[in-house]
């Protein structure tokens, strides 16, 4: 089922934020309004990371280990499921250094305190 107009703009918002505030900033405290309280992640080559603290403390440390300058995510497709919503999407990720690492995502989403916000969110590299 199509994602409504007013999700996908909301979908976007959220997007955006991370990449903005998270990617460029390093604002960890923003990942409040970007994951659910109960969210996972499943990053490439790691156990499942569980909780928003736990994600935080998970991006603080990737952010720093890769030395991120940007990140760039670009929805491909999105689809309306009852109460949900699941994203495909395609990710650059710049580092100070000059490399760009490309990745490909799926991320679950669900309304969190009237926001849309990523429940669970998997990744892996295009290599």
């Amino acid at each position: 089922m199509p994602v409504p107009d007013a999700v996908a703009a909301a979908m976007r918002q959220t997007n955006d934020l991370f990449n903005i505030e998270v990617g460029s900033k390093r604002n960890i405290a923003a990942l409040d309004k970007i994951y659910t309280i109960d969210a996972r992640i499943l990053p490439p080559g790691t156990p499942m990371v569980e909780g928003r603290d736990n994600i935080k403390a998970f991006w603080s440390q990737a952010i720093a280990g890769m030395d991120v300058k940007s990140v760039t995510l670009t929805s491909v497709d999105a689809d309306f499921s009852g109460d949900s919503v699941v994203e495909l999407g395609r990710a650059e990720i710049a580092t100070n250094s000059g490399h760009t690492v490309a990745v490909k995502y799926v991320v679950h989403w669900k309304q969190e305190d009237g926001l849309w916000k990523w429940h669970t969110d998997i990744w892996n590299l295009n290599q």
